[in-house]
């Protein structure tokens, strides 16, 4: 018999085997996926003193103004400046007007990848507004803020007020609950916050005192100073948690590595491990791609199942032509 006639099948098979294979694409082996997500440090701040007021001339229609910080940081920073003047027009000629004075006036703040915190103190304190510069809004002992914040745990925040206080001239006892309500006939008068904080599951707050200011000083050609000045205010962001890039993802849950059945399908029957995603599911956003789709390993079997298939055959088609 002509060995031609075996040869012939035996190319045309070899073609169509190839062309299988080279339809089915290259064999694609996606190395374990490894879970990435954001970490980086937080946030936090801290000011010894911030005012929001606005100021009403007696000569003017109109109002000033008055937005101010002393050792206002961001993280990583630190301040210990003790006194705080500004320039109002209108008001005393232009000469700088002391809104505070203290013994001691710190605010720090830090922040890595950890760990955030927030520190602020004042000892000895006295506050001015445009238009009383002889009478203090307020006059503190020592107040202090810090809030914490660590990748991980609750943050905390807290705030403490030692020491006497007074107010408009007359000596204070604060409400530690609710507000404080401070009148001087001919004055004006304060309302007092004392010690607020506030935290979530990320961030801290912490406000020592927190003064509502409502006065009319008649005098330095100021007619009204209304608005709010804050003591001792501390706030923190917790660091973004990173995840662990040392292990692959599905290394993540110890009893489906030590039970490779414990993985089952909706049937109850066990699975291979890999859990099909419905549309109610949210989607994995933290896991790294691995350039394949789902149905990569079935191509890549069936390419390897018609290589293996094509070798059969033209094995078979020499030994027929050697007879």
């Amino acid at each position: 018999m002509n060995s031609n006639t075996f040869r012939m099948p035996a190319r045309r098979c070899a073609a169509v085997t190839a062309a299988a294979a080279l339809v089915a694409g290259p064999v694609v082996v996606a190395g374990p996926a490894y879970a990435t997500g954001g970490g980086g440090e937080g946030r936090a701040s801290a000011v010894v003193l911030r005012t929001g007021l606005d100021v009403s001339l007696l000569n003017k229609s109109v109002d000033v103004p008055v937005n101010a910080a002393l050792n206002e940081v961001q993280a990583p920073a630190s301040a210990e400046k003790t006194t705080l003047s500004v320039q109002v027009d209108g008001v005393d000629r232009g000469r700088p007007v002391q809104l505070l004075r203290a013994d001691v006036a710190t605010a720090k703040a830090s922040a890595d990848r950890h760990r955030t915190e927030a520190y602020s103190n004042l000892v000895r304190a006295r506050v001015h507004v445009p238009g009383l510069p002889l009478l203090s809004v307020v006059e503190v002992e020592k107040v202090t803020s810090k809030a914490v914040c660590e990748a991980g745990r609750q943050p905390v925040a807290e705030s403490n007020l030692l020491g006497r206080v007074t107010v408009l001239g007359k000596r204070t006892t604060l409400s530690t609950a609710g507000t404080t309500r401070v009148e001087v006939p001919g004055v004006g008068e304060v309302t007092l916050d004392l010690s607020k904080t506030h935290t979530t599951s990320r961030t801290a707050a912490a406000t020592a005192l927190e003064l509502r200011v409502s006065v009319n000083p008649a005098r330095l050609n100021v007619a009204e100073v209304t608005g709010s000045v804050t003591l001792a205010e501390a706030t923190c962001e917790s660091p973004g948690t990173a995840h662990d890039e040392s292990k692959p993802a599905a290394a993540q849950d110890p009893a489906a590595a030590q039970d490779p059945t414990a993985a089952q399908d909706p049937t109850g029957k066990p699975g291979t491990g890999v859990k099909a995603q419905s549309g109610a599911d949210p989607a994995q956003d933290d896991l790294a791609e691995t350039g394949g789709s789902a149905a990569t390993s079935y191509i890549a079997g069936g390419a390897a199942l018609l290589l293996a298939l094509g070798g059969s055959v033209m094995v078979l088609a020499r030994a027929r032509a050697r007879r």
